[in-house]
């Protein structure tokens, strides 16, 4: 597993997608629910404190499109990346129904894949393979 020292710094294309896939990682499936088997991750459990837990989920989901941003990636797609982020946020505000909703609907993982089809698209020596 990949530590904090581990990631690069650098504002290449190969950098960026490490600390992007760094962060989904942290957000969307840092651990597994014993039971149920889902993996879960920070931005779900931040999101059962109302308010300063959706807004800093929020603002971790935005920095997501911030380095999208720094790809040099179309307007269109960090709309619809904000737009993930927005709906996520809002819907996650509402008490109860957000708590079981962001468990389910992953914004991190569909900006990521985004940012991975833009990537493997316009910076094919980025792409990794997975084992």
């Amino acid at each position: 597993m990949n530590t904090v020292r581990d990631l690069p710094l650098g504002k290449d294309a190969a950098s960026i997608r490490r600390r992007i896939e760094a962060m989904e990682m942290v957000l969307e499936r840092s651990f597994t629910v014993p039971g149920i088997n889902r993996p879960v991750g920070l931005d779900a459990i931040i999101g059962l404190v109302p308010v300063v837990g959706d807004i800093i989920a929020m603002g971790m989901g935005g920095w997501i499109v911030w380095e999208a941003r720094n790809l040099g990636m179309p307007k269109w797609k960090l709309a619809r990346m904000a737009g993930n982020v927005a709906f996520d946020t809002a819907v996650g505000a509402v008490p109860m129904v957000g708590d079981v909703f962001d468990f389910m609907f992953r914004s991190n993982t569909r900006n990521l894949r985004i940012v991975k089809k833009h990537l493997d698209k316009h910076h094919p020596h980025t792409k990794v393979i997975d084992q």
